[in-house]
């Protein structure tokens, strides 16, 4: 794989996101995501998977330079749809899988943070969704997740104002499970996943595929829902410019159209 690398101590598969500086998700990342997964899926050895950031970030989110490349918006949801399956595949997986957050996880980093069954987080981490300030809106699932984990006043207020908590307000906010010290936290989610490895597989196979029964049919209507706007938000004037100005470092001007 060239932006993942993957271990594997005692039972427990460390997946790790590689592709510096900031560990952007491109199409080309979040295929190799998938292919991970679906490789230890069939690992008997593994019972629990990690899933952390190389370098001094778990993933600051979607390569936006990438979406300024693609040309339509059927493109654009097309890209959404590979996060949204690839996120799935992480929300379903039969091995629990722990996302260990430093530094910051952002739009679609956070996105890929919330499909996996625990957060753990540094103090310090910053945990955000900012595509509204980008014209767009979160498209690998983050709509939906988002208010599933908070409730729709506190996910209205982090999507409507695209600021970051840190990795102690995601704790109080209830969308991370512990904050630590960023020297501790790998060797605390170790901690929790020898924790979990000792259960019998069967049995966590059992509980997770349980877990999924609190998604009604409306969770996954709005998946496909955020797919369609993804898209339809690429053909606006805002979203352009929101895109522009993020390459370009500025404050985007939005003008409703």
């Amino acid at each position: 794989m060239k932006n993942i690398t993957v271990m594997k101590e005692n039972q427990i598969g460390i997946v790790a996101i590689n592709r510096p500086p900031a560990n952007a998700l491109s199409q080309e990342l979040i295929r190799e995501l998938s292919q991970i997964f679906d490789q230890l899926a069939e690992d008997q050895d593994i019972r629990v998977i990690l899933l952390q950031g190389e370098g001094k970030f778990f993933s600051a989110g979607a390569d936006i330079k990438e979406f300024s490349a693609l040309q339509s918006a059927e493109d654009f949801s097309n890209s959404s749809q590979l996060g949204q399956q690839t996120f799935a595949k992480i929300e379903s997986s039969t091995k629990p899988v722990i996302a260990v957050i430093h530094g910051a996880a952002l739009g679609g980093g956070l996105e890929l943070a919330m499909a996996c069954h625990i957060r753990l987080v540094s103090n310090e981490a910053k945990l955000g969704l900012p595509e509204l300030q980008l014209g767009l809106i979160p498209g690998f699932g983050g709509t939906i997740r988002l208010p599933h984990l908070l409730g729709p006043g506190k996910a209205a207020e982090m999507l409507f104002t695209s600021e970051p908590l840190s990795g102690i307000e995601a704790v109080q906010w209830g969308l991370a499970n512990h904050a630590y010290p960023e020297e501790e936290l790998f060797n605390r989610a170790k901690e929790l996943a020898h924790k979990i490895a000792k259960k019998s597989p069967i049995a966590l196979k059992a509980a997770i595929k349980q877990l999924q029964f609190s998604h009604s049919g409306q969770y996954y209507l709005g998946l496909e829902e955020e797919m369609k706007q993804f898209g339809v938000l690429f053909n606006t004037q805002d979203a352009q410019e929101g895109i522009q100005a993020f390459i370009e470092k500025r404050e985007p001007k939005f003008r409703g159209k």
